[in-house]
């Protein structure tokens, strides 16, 4: 996934989800959306964290 894709579709599932009740969406439904955009999310932080190399502390051990 290009960066600014990434970024687009990210903004898109946001809009989207901002823009419906969610008293009228299924509860399956809903939760499909929200794992969605919690993997949107997960892939774009990798890729932030890639392009910035942010990397975990070594460990003391």
């Amino acid at each position: 996934m290009e960066w600014g894709c990434g970024v687009r579709e990210l903004a898109n599932a946001i809009d989207n989800l901002s823009a419906e009740d969610p008293s009228d969406i299924p509860r399956g439904l809903l939760a499909e959306q929200l794992i969605e955009l919690h993997w949107q999310m997960a892939r774009l932080q990798a890729q932030i964290a890639r392009r910035t190399y942010v990397r975990a502390p070594a460990s003391d051990a």
